[in-house]
């Protein structure tokens, strides 16, 4: 760094874990331009400051790269987010059920109380998601639509008249409508095997209006800053379909926003037309175009449905439709030729060996070098089929699924079968790329600690222990599968992922220190001071004040307004309790700041994430 050039931002008196090799540790960092301009001690760095540098006090608090979730879905995620009530988190049912039924009552009609993934029954003391009947009391007006993982889907009775489910609607293919005695729908919806039931249901829903949508979108990016996140790869989608359901993200982007740095595969939509779409995508966007805060990264995570293996370890894997080579090998030839990365998703080993055959029959003909395609979740992948994917030069992401359901896993196939799903240490040792994520927000959370956890202790959310040692990972591998290594997933190995100086400056400073912290804690850690490119964009407890804060949550009666985002372990619901106290049903974005702070007092929440937070609105300023 010359000397005629200050930084812009100190931060010191911190345990600043770099992730660099050379400089594992440092005490303080200096920024420049969004950059990392060195790191070192804290007399070192404080020797670079100019008259004009800014400087924060760390306070002795652990402090790690920005975080980058390689598969999450956040662009739909975020259209959707303030219409959901979130029981990530959640540990019993009957808090649950007090969320829901406060929230039903507050929702107008005709919207709906949604609860879409993120959770499941295993987290909940009483081991059991609710009843139809418990749904039916708790919201008898109100339509409600419960998503668990892809297995099933709770309506109650004034949702399944909103979507006119009734005794002559036939089953859909892949699909169950559960029917009592007399053939009247249930309320239950099954996949069998596939989702698509569930997810055709969820979008019979009204939707927010674009502005609304934006805001939506703002808090999101901004609830996954909270937990420390600052880049994810967005996975595409069901629903997602390119360009028009990316122009709200665009458009914050162009507004300059965005408060994660996002790359984006493209999903394709329809069965039977997948060629069609990517023939039409490979013309309007190249991979890599965009900026450091919007790129495109290729295509996937659908390349085409007959390759589809949804994994729902209820029933048995299914198989793969005879037409899956034929189908997939002119969607990958194309994009090989058009060097575009993809990503596939490929829960079964089975169907992993199939797709492998087609891309070393294009390889042959069409190079496949160098260029950064991966397999999606692999939970049951083989140690030939990670030796192929090593020698054709391809990675594998993982993520923490089997946390929500290695219940099911060990019902259907056993213990010993559950020991390496996936066989991550396997992967490592080939030498083959391996980064982790979360698959949010329809399956697991998009919560990257409850992922460290599951990586670090190998237990599933309900306690079962399904790894041995010889398949978990030290802190420090799991921390560099969400951080560095994810880099490669996205075409930009240097670029991001270290404190190191020229790479982009995001960091996150911990409410924990995730390296001391007991094992069952991992899952509970937060940020309280996360930055982009070396600004603020989430700040809690002492470093509250730094970052701006964001409008209250539209429409007025967004569950993010009352309950937050992923509920921390043995806390109060703020949300509810501000409303009690209150003595209305608007959340205190609505009445002011000096209102709610005063009366947050009165509450029994001991800590400021737990009340401000949970509101999840502007409130987090104070």
């Amino acid at each position: 760094m010359k000397e005629s050039l200050p930084p812009d931002l100190i931060l010191f008196n911190g345990r600043i874990t770099t992730l660099d090799r050379e400089n594992p540790e440092a005490t303080a960092v200096a920024v420049r331009d969004g950059r990392f301009a060195a790191a070192g001690t804290e007399r070192e760095i404080m020797a670079l400051a100019g008259p004009e540098t800014r400087k924060i006090d760390l306070r002795g608090r652990r402090a790690i790269p920005g975080l980058i979730d390689s598969h999450m879905h956040i662009i739909r995620g975020g259209l959707n987010y303030n219409m959901e009530l979130r029981w990530d988190g959640v540990r019993s049912l009957a808090d649950a059920m007090r969320m829901l039924k406060s929230q039903a009552e507050r929702t107008p009609a005709p919207q709906w109380v949604r609860v879409v993934g993120g959770f499941t029954e295993h987290q909940f003391a009483e081991k059991r998601l609710p009843t139809i009947e418990e749904i039916n009391a708790a919201a008898p007006d109100t339509p409600v639509f419960i998503l668990h993982l892809y297995d099933r889907a709770l309506l109650n009775a004034a949702a399944l008249r909103a979507v006119g489910y009734g005794k002559d609607t036939p089953d859909p293919p892949g699909g169950e409508i559960q029917r009592d005695a007399q053939g009247n729908p249930t309320g239950l919806l099954i996949a069998k095997p596939n989702a698509t039931i569930l997810y055709a249901t969820l979008a019979k829903g009204p939707k927010l209006p674009a502005e609304y949508q934006k805001n939506s979108t703002r808090h999101f990016m901004r609830e996954v800053n909270r937990l420390g996140v600052t880049s994810v790869i967005d996975a595409g989608g069901g629903f997602q379909n390119y360009p028009d359901d990316y122009r709200i993200i665009e458009e914050l982007h162009r507004e300059g926003q965005l408060t994660v740095r996002i790359a984006y595969n493209l999903f394709t939509q329809k069965p039977r037309e997948e060629l069609k779409d990517f023939a039409g995508w490979v013309k309007q966007v190249t991979p890599g175009q965009g900026d450091d805060r919007y790129r495109h990264n290729g295509a996937g995570e659908m390349l085409v449905y007959t390759a589809a293996d949804f994994e729902d370890f209820r029933v048995e894997r299914p198989e793969m439709a005879p037409s899956m080579e034929a189908d997939l090998e002119p969607v990958v030839r194309l994009l090989a030729e058009n060097r575009w990365p993809w990503r596939l998703h490929a829960t079964y080993n089975e169907t992993i060996t199939r797709a492998l055959d087609v891309f070393e029959k294009v390889n042959r003909d069409v190079p496949l070098d160098g260029l950064h395609w991966f397999i999606d979740h692999a939970e049951t992948i083989d140690a030939r089929n990670i030796d192929r994917i090593a020698a054709l030069g391809g990675g594998i992401a993982v993520q923490h699924r089997m946390a929500y359901q290695g219940e099911e896993f060990v019902a259907r196939y056993g213990n010993r079968a559950a020991e390496s799903t996936p066989p991550i240490r396997r992967m490592m040792e080939a030498g083959v790329p391996v980064g982790a994520g979360t698959d949010a927000t329809r399956v697991a959370s998009y919560n990257p600690w409850v992922s460290l956890s599951w990586l670090v202790i190998g237990r599933t959310l309900g306690g079962l222990t399904l790894y041995p040692p010889a398949n978990r990972l030290d802190r420090e591998a799991a921390l560099r599968l969400w951080t560095e290594a994810n880099t490669w997933f996205s075409t930009e190995p240097g670029k991001k992922g270290q404190v190191k100086e020229g790479q982009l400056a995001d960091l996150v400073v911990l409410s924990d220190d995730y390296f001391s912290v007991p094992e069952d804690g991992i899952q509970d850690i937060t940020s309280v001071l996360t930055l982009l490119g070396g600004e603020p964009v989430h700040g809690d407890r002492e470093f509250r004040d730094l970052a701006p804060p964001l409008p209250a949550p539209m429409p007025d009666w967004s569950p993010v307004g009352f309950h937050g985002g992923y509920q921390p372990r043995n806390q109060p619901q703020a949300g509810d309790a501000f409303a009690s106290a209150c003595g209305c049903a608007n959340s205190c974005g609505v009445h002011g700041h000096s209102h709610a702070k005063a009366l947050a007092d009165k509450l029994p929440v001991s800590d400021s994430r737990s009340f401000w937070g949970a509101l999840g609105c502007s409130c987090w300023a104070f």
